[in-house]
């Protein structure tokens, strides 16, 4: 078995990467998503608002490889902004609930001085071990 890609219907196409890939055995690698839409267009310039889009884009992708939110076991985030992430923490906690649950994986949060994308506040990757046909997955 091989390596699937994973592309949520409707999104633009990524250029030079994969925004999901699917190995044999579950392990779902969810790239960098950042706060744009489907359509890779900035709709909110604000921290919370790039955020929330950014998590719904991890879950697109991992609902689109057969998973569902409980089944992430890891999120690394990239920040441009550490000031901003500390005096919005109950912003950022509600977000969270609010697009994934209760369910915290594994993270890590890493301030970093810019993003590829110039409009990007923020990046979050993720990994996720979803079921497999065949019960080779959790």
């Amino acid at each position: 078995m091989t390596n699937i890609i994973i592309q949520p219907k409707g999104w633009a196409p990524a250029k030079g990467y994969a925004n999901g890939v699917l190995t044999p055995d579950g392990v779902l690698y969810v790239g960098g998503q950042i706060g744009w839409t489907a359509a890779q267009r900035f709709e909110s310039h604000d921290f919370i608002g790039q955020m929330q889009q950014a998590l719904r884009n991890i879950l697109d992708v991992v609902t689109t490889a057969g998973g569902q939110a409980e089944d992430i076991v890891r999120l690394t985030w990239y920040v441009t902004d550490k000031a901003e992430y500390l005096a919005r923490q109950g912003e950022v906690g509600a977000v969270y609930r609010k697009v994934l649950g209760r369910h915290f994986p594994a993270m890590t949060m890493v301030v970093v001085s810019a993003l590829v994308e110039d409009e990007a506040l923020l990046e979050i990757e993720a990994t996720a071990h979803v079921p497999v046909p065949g019960g080779e997955g959790p």
